[in-house]
């Protein structure tokens, strides 16, 4: 990279394939004297959600699969509405993307400056797909390339502020030490942060993630994937003869039905800010094996409602505790998991009562997309980070924060 990019106005495309999501961004920075401006210009996600539903889960093969066919597509349409050429496109409108790259005769090499790629933790498969592209990019091109920690990248999202329309920021950010808690499907973990790119993992699941027991509960219930959502919509259509009871309070009003039903708060009071929630998702099994068949829409919403209490009230007391302990002034919440309405209520609630600001970034930037490792990378410019040559930046499905 040439000396002083850190000091103008420059461009970065950013790719994240970790997962399911195949997501292209193209983010606009300056960078003056400690002060970092940014606006998304564009940020395109081609879900797989359709295909993997069936599977309650992702499969690795199909996913990797996916992202070889529509990785290009989503890196054009990024870079084409970035430039305010065409409205943005759906995924099955691809077919459309060689005729307009040859109407505009368009040089992807003038529509960014840096590159950034999520090069792990993840599936391999995926991430290989997201990383090769990269790095191809980097060196036809001769552009700087960034490497991204997926977990940095959701730290990172929080950092983008209180936005409108993925256009511009608002200059409330959060303030250092921070605890962040970010949870998805394959992370559950807390991190301390010290200063920006400063990072302490504090706490971690010893097995499932939350997001995964979310899943695979959902699936033991027949609610589809994904099991957040689905868990979530069915605990809100609990019927108002069952009124919602406060978490932690396992008493239901309906006496014909299971009363007593009630799952452990797995590592609540362990001392450490480890999680685990493989005993949860057992806890469920059991209960689901004793209760009469077939379960109806009562009992389904019950035991919806006691779990997404159980899970909720461990992140929450571990994330309150952790900020306790490290007299943190911030605290995020992020990844999949994030977009939880009682999670990101329960919370906020509990921040606030500490006297600690509370972020979370808007939905559709709590799933994996790559506007958040642009906005990681921004940071690393703006701190006057070195790129990594394009060679060395590999795909690394064990990646560990600050490595």
């Amino acid at each position: 990279m040439k000396n002083g990019l850190h000091n103008k106005l420059f461009k970065i495309l950013a790719i994240e394939t970790s997962c399911d999501e195949t997501s292209a961004s193209i983010i606009k920075a300056n960078f003056k004297v400690k002060n970092l401006k940014f606006k998304i210009l564009s940020n395109i996600i081609s879900s797989q959600i359709k295909i993997h539903a069936k599977y309650g889960g992702v499969y690795p093969e199909l996913a990797s699969r996916e992202h070889v066919k529509n990785i290009l597509p989503v890196i054009e349409e990024a870079i084409l509405n970035s430039n305010n050429k065409i409205q943005i496109l759906s995924q099955t409108q691809n077919s459309k993307f060689k005729t307009l790259t040859e109407k505009w005769k368009l040089k992807i090499e003038n529509y960014f400056d840096v590159i950034a790629v999520t090069s792990g933790p993840g599936l391999i498969g995926s991430l290989l797909v997201g990383v090769n592209t990269a790095k191809t990019l980097a060196f036809t091109l001769k552009k700087p390339i960034y490497s991204i920690n997926h977990i940095e990248g959701h730290i990172y999202a929080n950092f983008i502020g209180e936005i409108s329309n993925l256009k511009s920021q608002i200059s409330k950010l959060p303030k250092f030490p921070l605890v962040a808690l970010i949870v998805s499907g394959g992370h559950t973990s807390l991190v301390y942060m010290k200063n920006h790119l400063d990072y302490k993992v504090i706490g971690e699941t010893l097995d499932d993630a939350a997001g995964e027991a979310f899943d695979k509960v959902a699936k033991l219930l027949n609610l589809g994937y994904p099991g957040g959502p689905a868990i979530s919509a069915m605990a809100e259509k609990f019927p108002i003869s069952l009124p919602r009871r406060q978490a932690g309070n396992s008493q239901f009003s309906n006496k014909s039905q299971s009363s007593k039903l009630k799952f452990p708060r797995p590592m609540i009071d362990s001392g450490d800010f480890d999680f685990s929630f493989s005993g949860l998702k057992t806890a469920v099994l059991y209960a689901i094996k004793k209760l009469p068949k077939p379960l109806g829409s009562k009992t389904k919403a019950q035991i919806c409602i006691e779990f997404q209490d159980a899970v909720v009230e461990t992140l929450v007391a571990k994330t309150i505790e952790s900020a306790k302990k490290y007299k943190a002034k911030s605290i995020l919440l992020c990844g999949g998991v994030a977009s939880n309405d009682l999670l990101r209520k329960k919370l906020k609630v509990e921040s606030e009562k500490l006297k600690v600001d509370f972020f979370t970034p808007q939905k559709n930037l709590c799933t994996d997309n790559a506007a958040m490792v642009g906005i990681a990378a921004a940071y690393k410019i703006a701190l006057g980070k070195r790129p990594t040559p394009w060679y060395n930046v590999n795909a690394n499905s064990n990646l560990k924060l600050g490595k």
